[in-house]
């Protein structure tokens, strides 16, 4: 297990950690989190051996082996698929010995080494990384192309896809769906649901923490404190934790200033100086408790547009995309105001696409498309970081918006997106990636829009930013069009769904869950309903093949549906299993055989979700087979 002690952390002269203790047991999946620069990449890369305790302990199993994300990626010619098999050194290693044996003729050595390469899953390697880049959103040309081909977010996918794919005790992910789409972090979640290992996840994802880990420990006043269930339990079991916090705080706010009074009144007094110097030492003595009231140093709101034109944009038979080539077509939207809708659909359906054909980025290639005088676009996309003046200041930045606000209404208004004091007067080009999306938010709102187009707005934002992002959102009086991999913000603000697929837009039936669910259907179907997939000759005979492709494979769909039942059932009680082993009673002596019963289910259940797993693999690799040759027949017709 891992074992923190008395624990002092020090970044120059901050104190990130002040004897800080916290037990993180096998198996077990933590989110770590707290506010931004509170010192959580720093306790990973304590735990990585990257950094040294200023005093007390941080130990790890030396025989485990560690998982992170690389944060550099460099411009390689090597193919992505033997780029991320490549994260695995100790594959890697063993390979390398094998193919040095085969030249010397070594048959023992040979022997050996083949069968570390199989317990090191050598044999099964393409297959997994390949799988696993699939569920990251890569296509199976590109896991063909080389690193370099791609840009800095798939770059940090690939480096994702390393850490999944090694055999691995420990994994480290810290914002690990900061570049991903809602597709990508479905997949990833449930696929840290099946790691068996211990997992520590820091992450401002509510939903995503929610799903994969069932104990928190939150970085607080350089503490660590545990909590045990997921977020939304944490969230709980601190309101109440503070509430009784507080209470203890003004108890001892009252004692402290009955104290302070005597002392002040009987100093002087030589009858009284030696009661008023032992009031001074109880006083200095008495631990000082901190308020426990949170406040987050966020906090701001849309102004009313000057003017609710309706409606704000309409569209009629419209095509959009790039040069000859046609992305969505057939679009047929209104935007009015108090419109709030979340985009869905897979990476590279045309999202962001449309967002920038409303954001007027992109021109209609065909069809009616209108918009009302006093249309005001607030327009929020990554990219448009890049487009701030690195020398200059927040409040420079506002400056250049409204000449003749006054400096202190504009430094007030840049405080509640927590650019306070000197912060609002430093440069950009220091700042990190969530400063910059704040500061991108700030003069977006500043502006009044009365349409709102975000493009992953929570990209780099800590929790309180996110929760002031959605307490802001519940007051919009505009129209507004998300596309986030945030779940909880989209259930939260938005009133409708569109899905964009098959180069269409059209309205989703249902929620995020039901949206799940469709993603795990058409991964079963084959996505034979894709319109690239559908040739465009001979109807009846397409129509023939499809029916007799999905009669041939309804058994294969309803094996992998049984599977996933299966694993689904296997998860949860290996998930109360762990629930159970939270329990610090079970590690001590007199309840030994309950924790050994726990242990010996616990790899009883992990062994036959290994067998499920397999099989699982093995339907959804025949499905595959069949797809494919099912797309030749077609293309044939």
């Amino acid at each position: 297990m891992i074992q923190i002690s008395e624990l002092s952390l020090m970044r120059g002269a901050k104190a990130l950690l002040e004897d800080a203790s916290a037990s993180i047991y096998p198996g077990h999946k933590v989110g770590l989190v707290g506010p931004n620069g509170c010192g959580k990449s720093s306790l990973f890369a304590l735990l990585r051996g990257r950094l040294q305790a200023d005093t007390g302990i941080c130990e790890v199993p030396r025989q485990w082996q560690i998982a992170t994300v690389a944060q550099e990626t460099t411009a390689s010619s090597r193919p992505a698929l033997d780029y991320v098999i490549d994260g695995d050194q100790r594959l890697r290693e063993i390979q390398a010995q094998l193919q040095q044996a085969e030249q010397n003729h070594q048959g023992e050595r040979m022997a050996t080494l083949h069968q570390q390469l199989e317990q090191a899953g050598g044999y099964q390697v393409e297959a997994r990384a390949a799988t696993i880049l699939a569920g990251l959103g890569f296509s199976q040309q590109q896991i063909s192309e080389p690193v370099s081909h791609f840009s800095g977010g798939w770059r940090m996918r690939l480096n994702l896809a390393q850490a999944l794919l090694c055999q691995s005790d420990l994994m480290l992910l810290d914002e690990p769906t900061n570049h991903l789409d809602l597709d990508a972090v479905i997949w990833l979640e449930r696929f840290l649901v099946r790691y068996p290992g211990t997992l520590i996840l820091i992450s401002h994802d509510k939903a995503f923490l929610d799903a994969t880990v069932g104990e928190i420990i939150a970085i607080e006043q350089q503490q660590l404190i545990s909590y045990k269930g997921n977020y939304s339990a944490f969230e709980q079991q601190r309101a109440e934790r503070l509430r009784l916090q507080d209470l203890q705080y003004r108890k001892q706010q009252q004692q402290a200033a009955h104290l302070q009074s005597f002392i002040d009144r009987f100093r002087a007094k030589a009858s009284k100086a030696k009661q008023a110097q032992s009031r001074i030492k109880q006083l200095e003595k008495m631990e000082k408790l901190a308020p426990a009231h949170y406040q987050s140093g966020f906090s701001f709101e849309f102004f009313h547009p000057p003017k609710l034109p309706n409606p704000l944009v309409s569209m009629e038979q419209v095509k959009v995309g790039y040069a000859d080539t046609v992305i969505l077509q057939q679009l047929q939207l209104n935007l009015v105001p108090g419109s709030r809708i979340g985009l869905l659909g897979r990476n590279g359906a045309g999202k962001s696409t449309l967002i920038k054909l409303l954001a007027e980025e992109l021109r209609p290639l065909a069809g009616e498309y209108q918009t009302s005088a006093g249309l005001r676009i607030g327009y929020f996309a990554q990219h448009q970081l890049e487009y701030l003046h690195m020398d200059d200041s927040p409040l420079q930045h506002l400056q250049r918006l409204d000449s003749k606000a006054t400096e202190q209404s504009l430094r007030d208004f840049l405080g509640g997106f927590g650019f306070h004091g000197d912060a609002a007067l430093g440069k950009v080009a220091p700042m990190s990636g969530g400063e910059k999306a704040r500061l991108v938010l700030a003069l977006l709102v500043y502006q009044k829009p009365n349409l709102l187009l975000l493009d992953e707005p929570t990209n780099h934002l800590d929790l309180d930013m996110r929760h002031a992002l959605n307490i802001a959102l519940q007051g919009f009086e505009g129209a507004m069009v998300l596309v986030s991999h945030d779940r909880f913000l989209l259930e939260a603000v938005c009133d409708e769904f569109y899905l964009v697929d098959s180069a269409q837009v059209q309205p989703f039936a249902g929620d995020l869950q039901d949206y799940r669910q469709w993603l795990m259907s058409e991964a079963a179907e084959g996505d034979e309903n894709r319109p690239e997939q559908k040739p465009k000759n001979d109807r009846k005979a397409i129509k023939r093949l499809e029916a007799e492709f999905r009669q041939k494979t309804q058994p294969l769909r309803k094996a992998l549906t049984r599977q996933e039942g299966e694993m689904d059932k296997l998860h949860i009680r290996l998930k109360d299993i762990e629930q159970q082993m939270l329990d610090t009673r079970l590690y001590e002596e007199q309840h030994k055989q309950e924790l050994k019963t726990l242990l010996d289910e616990q790899a009883r259940l992990k062994q036959t979700l290994e067998d499920t797993e397999a099989q699982w693999l093995e339907t959804q690799e025949q499905l595959e087979q069949m797809q494919q040759e099912f797309e030749f027949d077609a293309q044939c017709q």
